[in-house]
């Protein structure tokens, strides 16, 4: 299945007195870069998070932001952090010393000060554990928006390689017509100039020239191509760094049917080829 590397999804979950919000977002990138924006209180599931964002996502530039909001719980006790009242009351002093003056702090002003009250720590390992849940839930919803996108941009890309057939294939039956085209023009040419031509060296020249504008490899190449597009599509892994590839040689085999072309029409069929494998290049770029 042809995943998208561009997604948003997020999840929350209740634990104990805390909200836990997990968002992620994906763009397409060469490879799988990983960007984490979380608060300290959840440093130490770092690796892990990593790990298991890696284990599912193997392409596309991944930001996770997570976080979290305290319940408005009415607490029974403040837990205070006596040494640090007691730091605080000294340096407070000191400074006053030095300031020549004297301010009293109110115990309410004191507990408002960072770092007095002391804030009861979750269980690491249960906290870890319900991260890994939120984690999960944002993962498995995200890889479901790509899986959505992906199908989107399948269905596009199928669409154009029809076409891109289409066009081969009308290309493929109007080279016998040019070529016969330009025989005829190429003979009518030189019996204007010559009084009597040597039919058998112009048909020689002839022979040479049809060579250099025979088209027929260029557009078996490009058949070739248009059906491992459509087989790629239908593997159930990330496909996008094949894909691309096969764009440039698809770009190439164009690019060199319209510098051989002899015929309006058959320039015409040449950009419409490109403007078709462009398209889908551009679509490409977005999926995993």
């Amino acid at each position: 299945m042809t995943n998208s590397m561009t997604a948003f999804a997020n999840s929350e979950m209740e634990f104990e007195n805390l909200t836990l919000n997990c968002e992620l977002r994906s763009v397409n990138h060469r490879y799988c870069d990983i960007s984490l924006k979380i608060p300290e209180r959840f440093r130490f599931a770092e690796a892990d998070i990593r790990s298991a964002i890696s284990d599912k996502l193997k392409r596309g530039k991944i930001d996770c932001s997570l976080s979290y909001k305290k319940h408005n719980l009415v607490q029974h006790s403040v837990s205070v952090d006596m040494q640090a009242v007691k730091a605080l009351l000294s340096t407070t002093k000191d400074i006053e010393q030095l300031m020549g003056t004297s301010r009293s702090i109110s115990a309410l002003e004191m507990l408002a000060f960072p770092g007095i009250q002391v804030e009861k720590e979750n269980d690491k390992a249960a906290l870890q554990q319900a991260l890994q849940l939120l984690l999960q839930t944002a993962i498995d919803n995200l890889l479901a928006a790509r899986q959505r996108e992906g199908a989107q941009l399948s269905h596009l890309i199928r669409a154009r390689c029809i076409k891109l057939q289409k066009f081969v294939g009308q290309a493929h039956t109007r080279m016998p017509v040019v070529l016969d085209l330009l025989r005829t023009k190429f003979k009518t040419h030189i019996a204007e100039l010559v009084a009597e031509p040597n039919h058998e060296r112009i048909e020689q020249e002839m022979v040479l020239l049809t060579q250099k504008l025979d088209v027929d490899e260029e557009l078996d190449r490009l058949d070739t191509h248009i059906t491992e597009v459509l087989r790629v599509l239908e593997q159930d892994e990330p496909v996008g760094r094949r894909l691309d590839f096969l764009m440039q040689e698809m770009n190439r085999e164009a690019n060199t049917l319209g510098s051989k072309s002899a015929d309006k029409e058959m320039t015409a069929f040449s950009i419409e080829m490109k403007v078709l494998i462009e398209q889908m290049r551009e679509q490409v770029q977005n999926i995993e």
